[in-house]
């Protein structure tokens, strides 16, 4: 499974196209219309403080150009493995993730409770759609969210931190920023609403994208373990006997 292959159907998706690539002679598929909000709020949801700080983080750094790689500090193991989840002995819990975007534009990822309730955590991570596209063809793709760790920090859970440095694949391509839900992430959210697990495109509603504005995605489970109060990591969970990509994404405080 990767962004943008065949999908399953979804409301609202009818007139999507089959792939980035390929030219369409049909008309220029019109946009879907918006959703009306039906999602639930989690069960555990927190109270949100310093939305006004992220919005100021989101503003400043959002403007930050994809920068070229440069060494990684991902975290490692001795031995220089990364951990397993089938090898360590915690259980973690599973949640619902999904990597959404505009193909020239910045991919974002949104974590639900189920696909039913609103999304308890949106990143835009520091990398183009179509080149998340391509490290997930090769098959594995680590995705490592790093932030300083301070003692003014210690009150600040990890994943209410509002700016990250990120490495993919070992290659630092730039900054992740927290943000709250947009009404066009809700959109995305409300019309996948009935996929579980499922990769594709839908029709965009970016004025800002032009008619090629198809928004690809894709959704699966993700085993959630919590490590240590500065770290986290996000498995996805492939059904048996798929040999589709592995993805690792990585939360830590260094």
């Amino acid at each position: 499974m990767a962004m943008g292959e065949p999908k399953p159907r979804v409301s609202g998706a009818s007139s999507t196209t089959d792939s980035y690539s390929t030219p369409s002679a049909s008309p220029t598929p019109t946009p879907a219309p918006r959703q009306p909000v039906t999602l639930l709020e989690p069960s555990h949801q927190h109270k949100k403080k310093g939305k006004k700080v992220f919005r100021v983080f989101r503003s400043v750094f959002r403007s930050f150009p994809i920068i070229t790689p440069a060494a990684c500090k991902i975290p490692v193991l001795p031995g220089g493995s990364l951990p397993d989840q089938h090898r360590s002995g915690s259980s973690g819990s599973r949640v619902s993730g999904t990597l959404f975007g505009y193909r020239k534009g910045r991919v974002s990822l949104s974590i639900q409770e189920n696909s039913k309730c609103l999304p308890s955590l949106v990143v835009e991570l520091a990398m183009q759609t179509m080149m998340l596209q391509k490290e997930l063809s090769g098959g594995m793709v680590r995705i490592a969210l790093e932030t300083e760790k301070r003692a003014d920090k210690e009150k600040v859970k990890i994943m209410d931190e509002p700016l990250w440095t990120m490495y993919c694949n070992g290659k630092k391509t730039g900054y992740g920023v927290k943000r709250d839900a947009t009404e066009e992430d809700l959109n995305v959210m409300e019309l996948l609403r009935p996929v579980s697990m499922g990769a594709g495109v839908l029709p965009g509603n970016s004025e800002a994208e032009g008619p090629d504005s198809e928004m690809a995605y894709m959704r699966a489970y993700f085993e959630r373990v919590v490590g240590s109060k500065d770290s986290e990591t996000f498995y996805m969970l492939s059904p048996e006997g798929n040999n589709g990509p592995e993805l690792s994404i990585f939360f830590v405080r260094v």
